[in-house]
């Protein structure tokens, strides 16, 4: 006999199926999404109702026909009910975005970091936090979820930051002090994820794309430091330990220039944005250090789509598209199609916005491997 909890995991796995086929497809009708998804009509509407009632999902416009019978109302994600917070934590700067379910950006603010100390970290992120949802309650929104990318690798089951070397972080348990200073503000109730920063950069790119979205997908993050994010088989690729993507941390030149991190000869002492600012002859030469990294990600992963953000792309316009020739040229010398390469669709922002889309992603994934955490965390966005 199933359980009341088992009824719920299949209740909220149903509602997610609806949610999924409404963002890469608005417009469908209940006719239409039980089709699609294979759920009884029944099923369906009653579910349908559920969401609309909770602010969801919205009725788009008049019936119309939809070829599957009379004619049906068309649906599509609703907008003007619930949104999202995400926040950067950077080497040098916090950025806190509102976001829609769709992706729109609302509001957006940043800040240079105060310092480097964990709670004054967290303290400041808190105030920010807080101004950006007192902007969401004066306009009519209700926020569902909070999502914050950190420069470093992360066990976002747990809310540590395994390895910051930019920040001088090493096994700190960061989310703990998240919550107690968003709690401070007046923030509480609310579902709180952490993860790095390019891997929240690289599900922005993921879930607020047009349609069904890349995968995989990768996003590679040229700030301060240097790090890719993996979205594949629809979700990120993290690694046993939080540190898949690490790239910048990847040995171009055998005992080259010596890491933050301890290593020599690694990516980020080539193509981090301070080396390219001080040297004038380091935008030329790291392109071609870049266009190296995204040809080895391209042969490692095979991806749909590389995006390349971060401070190092927005000061050098000429550094992405150096690298793009250089891959292009590996490409040639294959014999094989380059790959698609592109520059982040929200800029500098992309790692905030990308955050602000981590409650939202793990909502939609009810069965996500890392189990009891994150299932509390998108109860708790289910019950906001």
């Amino acid at each position: 006999m199933k359980t009341t909890g088992d009824q719920q995991l299949v209740k909220r796995i149903n509602r997610s199926v609806l949610l999924r086929l409404l963002r890469a497809r608005p417009g469908l009708s209940r006719a239409r999404l039980a089709a699609e998804s294979g759920l009884t009509k029944s099923t369906v509407s009653l579910l349908v109702r559920e969401l609309l009632d909770d602010g969801w999902l919205d009725e788009a416009g008049p019936p119309v026909a939809d070829g599957l019978g009379r004619p049906s109302t068309p649906l599509s994600i609703n907008v003007g009910v619930r949104a999202l917070v995400g926040v950067e934590i950077a080497i040098e700067v916090v950025r806190v975005v509102c976001v829609s379910l769709q992706g729109e950006v609302l509001y957006a603010e940043s800040q240079p970091l105060a310092d480097h100390a964990p709670p004054v970290v967290c303290a400041q992120v808190a105030r920010m936090a807080a101004a950006a949802h007192a902007h969401l309650l004066a306009a009519g929104l209700q926020l569902s979820g909070i999502g914050v990318g950190v420069p470093g690798a992360v066990d976002d089951a747990s809310g540590t930051v395994r390895f910051a070397p930019n920040l001088g972080w090493r096994e700190l348990s960061l989310l703990p002090g998240l919550t107690e200073a968003l709690a401070h503000e007046g923030v509480s109730d609310v579902a709180v994820q952490l993860q790095n920063d390019a891997d929240a950069a690289a599900l922005g790119e993921f879930e607020f794309s047009d349609g069904e979205g890349e995968d995989p997908l990768i996003f590679v993050s040229c700030d301060v430091g240097v790090g890719a994010g993996i979205v594949l088989n629809d979700r990120l690729f993290i690694g046993a330990r939080g540190m898949a993507g690490e790239i910048g941390h990847t040995v171009l030149q055998i005992d080259g220039p010596r890491c933050s991190c301890g290593r020599q000869g690694c990516a980020e002492v080539f193509l981090g944005s301070r080396v390219l600012d001080r040297d004038a002859d380091g935008p030329a030469r790291a392109a071609r250090y870049l266009g190296v990294l995204l040809q080895n990600l391209w042969v490692t992963f095979e991806p749909r789509a590389i995006v390349v953000g971060g401070k190092s792309c927005d000061a050098h316009p000429d550094f992405l598209a150096g690298a793009i020739a250089t891959v292009r040229r590996y490409a040639e010398s294959a014999g094989l199609p380059p790959p698609v390469v592109r520059p982040a669709r929200y800029g500098e922002w992309a790692p905030a916005v990308g955050a602000a889309a981590l409650p939202l992603h793990e909502y939609l994934r009810p069965l996500h491997p890392n189990s009891k955490a994150r299932r509390e965390r998108a109860a708790a966005v289910d019950a906001a």
